[in-house]
């Protein structure tokens, strides 16, 4: 898909999938909810005239193309008027859905069939036309996909065919995302839900003695975050650690980054500085973009990192000393306290800071809170910047409205990683607006410092970790949300 000229895309389509896209591809959004309304005449039509103007065209399409789906109609379409394609086999939102439910289609002893019965993929609303009285009797797995009236219609007629009411069944909404929700019962329970006039959703139906698996199968939705929608502030590019993280633990993360790290606009003084290296004893870190600036500027002339030798380096935060050991570089001190006393203190005790020549690369925003403490401590202190924080307005066309999304009441947490993202934040959403706003979610600070600039700003701060990484910053999430289900999940007396 990435190197696909046009996408034409159903409209289901996780949007994940759609970022893929390049940038100046063409996406084409065919499904029934589009902005524009397509027959299937006419997406065979667009898909024969994009490809005769040369260009390399992807249908991608909801779940596997050739299962209750006009891939093959399309296909066959392609064929007849002598054009080349390709067929990549999907996973069909039948399997898929139930897989992610922790419930195999198929299980030794639960039957040697696996029916799958045309549901809401078909191009028309009414259930599927099948022999209901003979299916009821095959001993096996029946599953299908649909809205409610279809769903009503296939249960009756298991039930009226005999099929047994007590047998297990479930019920598995939006599978495979982040908002998956699944409801496992017997067949007559799952009756009486789908056949309530209040009951329009779109589920994939299990039926057979499988579906009681999913109390010791479950995997995706019992992760202990999962289902939770945290927005992710942190600039794009250092983001990513987070990111994975909160999905790997079953959260859906929003990025909406405030913030993007830029180059200096005079990289004049970091140069400089540079330039003479061995006049100064320590040089401190205090981030992975510090780190990351400051050793492309030294390296960017003849020097090579023998040149550091004499110097000794102090990284703050086990981040940072990663960012430089991965020049082979051997780091002489890393603070446990990642806040100003703490610098001061580990450097006091590592030597006498008397004296001692500091070289300080940071960001243009930082505040003057360290370097005036190393002041006081007796050390001469030269401060360049390293780099530039710039914001990033993340409420634009395309990207998430947050702002809505707080206002319906749609996220749980959201994570500030820097002072500097925090007003960036407030800046795009506004004052007023984010402080009612965010006092009805939980803040996640990663430490004390952005807590801090929350804090003036009106932001009150419900979860930060004791050390101030990322790794902690999630697992401090995950801890308070395990309390909070604590607090609120009755308890048998």
């Amino acid at each position: 898909m990435t190197t696909a000229d046009v996408v034409v895309h159903d409209h289901l389509v996780d949007q994940r999938l759609l970022q893929l896209i390049r940038s100046d591809a063409e996406a084409i959004d065919v499904g029934p909810a589009a902005p524009r309304s397509f027959e299937q005449d006419a997406i065979c039509l667009l898909l024969a005239e994009k490809a005769r103007e040369g260009k390399t065209v992807a249908r991608l399409k909801w779940g596997d193309p050739f299962i209750f789906d006009s891939g093959g109609k399309e296909a066959l379409f392609l064929h007849e008027q002598g054009l080349p394609f390709e067929v990549v086999p999907g996973i069909p939102s039948s399997i898929g859905g139930p897989t992610y439910a922790g419930i195999p289609v198929t299980y030794p002893e639960a039957g040697d069939t696996l029916t799958l019965v045309r549901g809401d993929e078909g191009e028309t609303g009414e259930p599927a036309q099948v022999d209901w009285k003979h299916l009821a009797k095959v001993k096996g797995t029946i599953v299908t996909y649909g809205a409610g009236p279809q769903l009503a219609a296939a249960v009756k007629a298991l039930r009226r065919h005999g099929r047994p009411m007590s047998e297990p069944a479930a019920l598995v909404y939006r599978g495979t995302l982040p908002s998956q929700h699944t409801i496992q019962d017997t067949l007559a329970e799952i009756e009486a839900l789908v056949c309530r006039s209040d009951h329009h959703g779109t589920a994939v139906l299990v039926v057979g003695r499988v579906a009681a698996l999913r109390q010791h199968l479950r995997w995706f939705d019992s992760r202990p975050l999962f289902g939770l929608r945290i927005v992710v502030t942190r600039a794009r590019a250092q983001a990513t650690e987070l990111v994975t993280r909160l999905k790997e633990l079953g959260a859906d993360p929003i990025e909406a980054p405030t913030i993007e790290i830029v180059p200096a606009d005079d990289p004049a003084p970091l140069d400089d500085a540079c330039a003479r290296i061995g006049s100064f004893d320590w040089v401190v870190l205090s981030s992975t973009n510090a780190a990351s600036y400051f050793m492309s500027h030294f390296l960017a002339s003849s020097r090579d990192v023998r040149d550091l030798k004499g110097v000794q380096l102090c990284a703050v935060g086990p981040s940072t000393a990663d960012s430089l050991s991965r020049y082979g570089l051997k780091i002489d001190l890393i603070p446990d306290e990642y806040r100003g006393e703490g610098v001061v203190r580990a450097l006091e005790g590592s030597q006498k800071l008397m004296g001692a020549r500091v070289l300080l690369p940071r960001a243009n925003l930082a505040n003057d809170e360290l370097p005036d403490q190393l002041r006081d401590a007796g050390a001469a202190v030269t401060a360049v910047t390293a780099y530039q924080t710039a914001a990033v307005d993340f409420d634009t066309p395309g990207g998430p409205d947050v702002y809505r999304l707080l206002l319906e009441k749609r996220i749980d947490i959201v994570t500030f990683t820097s002072g500097s993202s925090v007003r960036n934040f407030v800046k795009v959403i506004g004052a007023d607006q984010t402080v009612d706003l965010l006092s009805k979610v939980d803040v996640a600070c990663i430490g004390p410092v952005t807590a801090g600039t929350a804090s003036r700003l009106g932001i009150t701060t419900t979860i930060m970790p004791s050390d101030y990484t990322v790794p902690a910053m999630v697992q401090a999430i995950v801890q308070h949300v395990n309390e909070r289900q604590q607090r609120t999940t009755p308890t048998d007396r």
